[in-house]
């Protein structure tokens, strides 16, 4: 078995891709255990990519509906490693689709996929952008048992959970009117996971080794990660007044309503939103009132971040810009 190392990561203009590429260049545990990280890029000139070419990335064009020159970047970077990202795009299934064949027909060994948390108890008529993710585990997986196809070798699935980010997304609603305003119901819990957890275990599997490429700890594992407190509405707008040291108050709104103020104030893609409606419907059905953690601490030896510290990191952005009022207050 090589030594060697050469991971790629794809989508690395996005959020997710960035900081696992960071953290693989930046942190010395990490960038002594990789020979070369690439970074596939959907927009070369985003100022991600620009800084992770800084940092030490090699950035390469990603021209979706190319497979075969796919497959020849892959192989001309000697990539032995890839960090299947889904991007934030309409067609990111059949873009997965195709950077999975293009792994395939490299001969790329290790491959590490980042799904989402909640997609099997997604119900292909209600909940379709969740579960595209089961399917989009099937196709990287379906090679296991395949002794003659390197991809099936050394596969890992990091199910992340809903991102805790996704709540900066009310910033508005928090500075202006001191809310968190989220369709989730008055009682149903979820357990936010910070973005920055899901990059810190994907950089111990992507750097970590074993006698048949990734850590034998990690290889073939299937990862559900979330953070660490089930939070029902009240008790996230509780963990944001404590952190920021100002009453902060849940609003629960409707799907409409949700709707209208993704369309207004989010800068994301139609089929993220659709993503977020998604899984909002899903803890308003009660089907994510778990925690699962084990992964996170096994692979990191860590605890990952609470509500409060996760709010204490973006009070920048969530503090209310005047005193606000509630009824009763």
């Amino acid at each position: 078995m090589s030594d060697t190392r050469n991971v790629c990561i794809t989508a690395v203009d996005g959020q997710t891709g960035f900081l696992i590429a960071e953290l693989l260049l930046k942190e010395e545990r990490f960038k002594k255990q990789i020979t070369s990280l690439s970074g596939l890029s959907l927009d070369p000139t985003s100022a991600k990519a620009k800084e992770l070419e800084s940092l030490g990335a090699l950035i390469v064009p990603h021209n979706p509906g190319r497979e075969r020159e796919m497959v020849n970047a892959l192989k001309k970077i000697g990539c032995d490693t890839i960090c299947l990202i889904p991007p934030a795009k309409e067609d990111k299934f059949d873009i997965c689709v195709e950077l999975t064949n293009a792994a395939k027909k490299a001969g790329v060994q290790n491959v590490l996929l980042i799904s989402a948390a909640g997609c099997d108890y997604a119900e292909r008529d209600k909940q379709p952008r969740l579960r595209e993710f089961i399917d989009l585990e099937a196709l990287v997986l379906a090679e296991k048992g395949n002794a003659d196809v390197a991809l099936g070798h050394s596969p890992c699935v990091i199910r992340a959970g809903f991102y805790a980010e996704n709540i900066l997304l009310y910033a508005q609603q928090a500075q202006s009117e001191g809310v968190l305003p989220l369709p989730i119901g008055e009682n149903h819990k979820f357990a936010p996971v910070a973005l920055g957890d899901i990059a810190h275990v994907a950089a111990h599997v992507l750097s970590g080794k074993g006698p048949h490429g990734f850590d034998d700890k990690h290889r073939g594992q299937m990862m559900v990660i979330t953070g660490p407190m089930l939070c029902a509405g009240k008790e996230l707008a509780e963990s944001a007044s404590k952190a920021l040291g100002q009453t902060m108050e849940f609003e629960n709104i409707s799907e409409r309503e949700a709707k209208r103020i993704l369309k207004n104030q989010a800068t994301i893609d139609d089929s993220e939103k659709e993503y977020l409606l998604e899984y909002y419907s899903l803890v308003r059905e009660g089907k994510t009132n778990y925690i699962a953690t084990t992964a996170f601490h096994d692979v990191t030896g860590e605890h990952p971040t609470e509500p409060d510290e996760f709010f204490r990191l973006y009070a920048g952005e969530l503090r209310p810009k005047k005193k606000v009022k509630h009824n009763g207050a």
